[in-house]
């Protein structure tokens, strides 16, 4: 694990937009091979934009130290989780920008920086986000294996030599090396300068050296490590009933592979070999005919009936090779990756040699039918191809200007459909109510809204279930026990994610107006905690937010500690036990107790040492003591409250330094800040209680004694010394209170003005527990209870189109996008014109692509609609504007032969799919390495994505008929990736032999 990049403590950032332009321009750095770019978690560099862009030092949006922590899997590894996307989870910076940023806001402590390398791979130069982790060991001992993370431009040597080094090999002996993917078979890594990436090593895999024994033989010799006798090569299926190893997320791949190897003219076209004979090496669109040959040696062994499943490993390779954006081992789109190889095969096998240039011409008025034939024959001028044969259609796009009303009509070729689903114009969301009566458990409700509403209309749907009147409601986004984003009111619906945590908190009136009586402040709950600076030798204390936080309505003005600490404590009666009487009253006894508690447990030998650096020493402490006691009288504990008549104690003098833009004043309270001893994980490097914020001067005479007596309880605050000494009787609190910034981490000034708070913009305060207390007065059973109200048992109805619908929906005239204008060759302008496609020819084979994942400017989102269609007899007729003019024309009637299924969301998911093998006729589920019989009724639900139609008059009869699947085998099981019976860790490994 790398080292901690945490300086404790961060240098003097220039102004804020010198921040902004300084970042702003290296981050236009363009990649190259060998530089180091870091990834910085996206909501921490979000908030730093909003607190450079806001121009306020002292804003609540101060981000705090750099805090990577929902990028890691766990805290101990500080491993990458898996499934990251660049700009959704982290952003990219290069290494100036990120030593900039570091060292103006430090880091956690103990985090280390997730470094990452440019490399320089085929077609594309990118940061390598997901290094390749590969597992080591000696053929000797195959349970004794360490991981390792290399990256895909490394060479096979770098591994070579790292397992020398692990293992303690001797450079003298002779050895070799072999891959072992998770199926237990191993291929012989021969060249060790060839990389990674071309090596086809993937993480998860293991890489075994094999070190020659003395008398000159090979362990993989000897009988004991030969194949185990359930091999692969005694497995006899049916052709094309196979499955596809998972590489790492390559379910996508796998899905659209399977319903390509169900469409019969495209396999029986490489089964036969013909596409030996048209191969286009020479192509400069193509990829000189190695994605057609890998293609090609997935079918064959696919309907080679010799496999359980096969690796598409080095498919998936010549893959990355020609399109960057599926290097690497990250979940993809099955549509997306099936429209690149549709593309590249058919480049790869293009019988036109030399492309010619064609000029396109406009219908001007010519009959339909003559401008359609001219444009399928200018398109196989160019385009001839297996995929052509099989895939392209023709449809008519027809383009109006909205000035002029100039008419374009132009035929163009496609490859597959992609049709829009009916999208409802209301929303479903699911939010928490959190009432204003602190005893009311918080109550989850399920509300419609108008889908393209804003944060005002979710609050009136949620008014007619409560009664509360919409404009004493605060929404806010909860994320990480702290508020990712309180919204306004006329703030769009779509910038909430069904999968956000969504509060709702009801508000006084009096917050309501901008310039009411009070004002909304956001409350943090956090947890001290004590470590250990091994750096420095000293203790130090951090915080942890937990729980939920809140909402609350508190006064503008004049808001007291007193009147803070009783509001918060009526707010959270419902989990937060009050004291006992007998623990109210901490004796004079207990003075020691007290004052570790509130400097955060700061020890007696470390509190004298740094007093004696910072402020008084214990004698002139003495001394200032009685002259202190009358002003203190006069000042309200930091701790707590104090009852009525009784005498104030002394207050300890404040920690810390004014924050960043503030003035003392602004950064402490009338007798010391809100818990500005308890240091947050952020502060950690000063310690709690000991170093004096104002300047300390000693009593030399009574007079000076006087007119500090007469001083304001602040200009006191300044002067009183680091360590408490209690005479009086003090009331206990429960916790102390510190204000934030918004993300929770960094402490700020409360902006206490004569003896109250006065708030003029959005407040953040943190809620600080001592464990000990927290465990005796926070029940968190307690705190986490909600109620579900009855709208939440409301079964989700779950929305039924029809296929004829969806393309119904893609005929229908549209008006373009500002960002895809036409230029009206009439108007001589980029004109918003109207648009309405048509279907003119189909293919043979149609592939049908549901549009499920919606992308907008401002909202995602997968539309989990039910699409019924029908398996046969589907019927185009009504939808082609080219009518049949006699018999010789293909009739438009299609039968479903696969389908590409996606489960899941937008981040994740899982791909699989069924198809129909022709020659038994039998539907079989595809699940990776698993295959499964399938009923036709199973077919049709929320998950299918694509869709595979072949016309009737193409269709064949099968030519053997189907199995009979067998009850004994459960869940009709028909293959898998491995044998039963045999181990994946077995030390047993099949090896080739030289």
């Amino acid at each position: 694990m790398a080292a901690s990049s945490s300086t404790g403590s961060a240098t003097e950032p220039p102004g804020l937009e010198t921040q902004w332009r300084e970042i702003d321009n290296l981050n236009q750095q363009q990649l190259r091979a060998g530089d180091s770019w870091y990834l910085l978690d996206k909501r921490w560099y979000d908030q730093w934009k909003e607190y450079v862009h806001a121009g306020d030092q002292n804003s609540s949006s101060y981000p705090g130290k750099i805090d990577n922590t929902e990028l890691y899997e766990d805290l101990d590894s500080y491993h990458l989780k898996e499934r990251l996307s660049e700009n959704e989870d982290f952003v990219l910076v290069p290494a100036e920008a990120w030593h900039k940023l570091l060292s103006w806001y430090d880091m956690m402590d103990n985090q280390p920086p997730l470094e990452r390398k440019v490399v320089d791979l085929p077609s594309t130069v990118k940061v390598e986000v997901y290094p390749v982790e590969i597992y080591l060991c000696l053929s000797s001992n195959m349970e004794s294996t360490v991981s390792a993370c290399f990256s895909r431009a490394d060479k096979i040597h770098a591994i070579h030599q790292k397992i020398r080094q692990h293992f303690n090999v001797s450079e003298t002996a002779e050895s070799r090396l072999w891959m072992r993917s998770t199926d237990t078979s191993s291929e012989r890594l021969r060249n060790l300068n060839m990389t990674i990436l071309d090596s086809c090593l993937s993480s998860g895999m293991t890489v075994i050296m094999e070190i020659r024994n003395a008398d000159g033989t090979w362990p993989t010799s000897r009988p004991q490590i030969m194949r185990n006798s359930a091999d692969e090569d005694s497995y006899r299926g049916p052709p094309g009933v196979c499955g596809l190893t998972n590489l790492g997320n390559t379910c996508f791949m796998n899905s659209a592979l399977q319903c390509l190897s169900n469409t019969p003219p495209l396999t029986e076209y490489f089964l036969r070999n013909s596409y030996l004979e048209e191969l286009n090496f020479t192509n400069p669109l193509g990829m000189k005919g190695e994605i057609a040959e890998a293609y090609a040696d997935v079918i064959k062994q696919m309907w080679s009936g010799r496999h359980y499943s096969v690796v598409p490993r080095v498919f998936k390779t010549k893959v990355g090779h020609f399109a960057s954006q599926f290097l690497g081992y990250q979940q993809h789109d099955s549509q997306e990756l099936l429209s690149f190889l549709l593309d590249g095969l058919h480049e790869d096998l293009n019988r036109v040699k030399k492309k010619e240039y064609i000029e396109l011409r406009d219908a001007d008025g010519r009959p339909d039918q003559e401008v359609a034939e001219e444009a399928w024959r200018n398109h196989l001028r160019r385009n001839d191809s297996v995929i052509v044969d099989t895939f392209h259609g023709l449809f008519k796009s027809t383009l109006v200007c909205p000035e002029c009303n100039k008419v374009s009509v132009t035929f163009d070729p496609f490859c597959y459909l992609s049709v829009p689903l009916p999208v409802s114009k209301e929303r479903v969301m699911e939010v928490f109510y959190v009432s204003l009566d602190p005893t009311a458990k918080p109550t989850q409700y399920r509300l419609i809204v108008p889908k393209a509403g804003r944060v005002i209309d979710l609050c009136t749907s949620l008014s007619q279930a409560t009664g509360v009147p919409p404009n004493q409601m605060a929404v806010a986004d909860v994320f990480n026990h702290r508020f990712y984003r309180i919204y306004q009111a006329d703030e769009s619906l779509s910038c909430i994610l069904d999968r956000d945590d969504i509060f709702v908190y009801q508000l006084s009136s009096g917050c309501v107006d901008q310039d009411g009586e009070e004002v909304v402040m956001a409350i943090y709950m956090r947890e001290r905690s004590h470590y250990r600076d091994y750096g420095s030798g000293s203790n130090n204390y951090g915080t942890s937010l937990f729980g939920h936080p809140l909402l609350m309505s508190v006064p503008r003005a004049q808001c007291t500690r007193e009147d803070l600490y009783q509001l918060l404590l009526k707010r959270l009666a419902r989990y937060v036990h009050p004291l006992d009487p007998s623990e109210e009253v901490e004796e004079e006894e207990d003075e020691e107790d007290l004052y570790k508690a509130q400097t955060n447990g700061v020890s007696d030998d470390e509190g004298e040492e740094d007093s004696e650096e910072a402020g008084p020493s214990k004698k002139e402490e003495e001394t200032q003591e009685s002259g202190q006691a009358e002003e203190q009288n006069n000042c309200q504990s930091e701790a707590s409250p104090s009852s009525e008549g009784e005498e104030k104690a002394e207050e300890e003098e404040s920690s810390s330094e004014p924050d960043r833009g503030s003035s003392t004043e602004e950064g402490q309270s009338a007798c010391g800040s809100t818990d500005t001893n308890s240091q947050d994980a952020t502060d950690g490097d000063q310690s709690a209680g000991v170093e004096p914020s104002g300047k300390e001067e000693e009593d030399e005479d009574e007079d000076e004694e006087e007119e500090e007596e007469a001083a304001s309880c602040a200009q006191a605050n300044k002067r009183l010394p680091g360590r408490r000494r209690n005479t009086e009787k003090q009331k206990k609190a429960l916790f102390t209170i510190q204000a934030v910034n918004s993300n929770g981490t960094t402490e700020r000034g409360m902006g206490e003005v004569d003896g109250g708070f006065s708030f003029s913009s959005q407040p953040y305060i943190a809620i600080d527990w001592d464990p000990d207390m927290k465990k005796k007065y926070y029940n968190e059973n307690e705190a986490e209870k909600y109620i579900k109200h009855q709208s939440m048992d409301v079964p989700h109805q779950q929305i039924t189109v029809q296929l004829q619908e969806c393309i119904e929906l893609f005929t229908t005239v549209e008006t373009l996008e500002e960002e895809n204008p036409w230029y009206c060759p009439t108007c001589k302008k980029h004109q918003l014109a109207t648009k309405k496609l048509d279907l003119w020819s189909l293919p043979e084979v149609l592939i049908i692509h549901l549009k499920r994942f919606s992308y907008t400017k401002y909202s995602r989102e997968k539309l989990d609609t039910i699409v019924e269609f029908p398996l046969r007899d589907l019927d185009f007729s009504g939808f082609l504007l080219k009518k049949t003019v006699n018999s010789t024309e293909p009739p438009c009637r299609y039968d479903l032969i696969s389908v590409s299924n996606h489960f899941g969301g937008l981040r994740d998911g899982h791909y699989t799919s069924y198809a129909r093998n022709k020659d038994n006729g039998q539907w079989y589920y595809f699940d990776d390495s698993k295959v499964t019989y399938a009923r036709e009724e199973q077919i049709v639900t929320s998950a299918v994505y694509l869709l595979f139609y072949q016309r009737q008059d193409k269709i064949r009869q099968p030519t053997v008929p189907p199995p009979v699947p067998s009850s004994s085998q459960p869940e009709n099981h028909i293959s898998s990736q491995t044998h039963d019976g045999m181990d994946g860790a077995s030390s047993c490994v099949s090896m080739e032999t030289d």
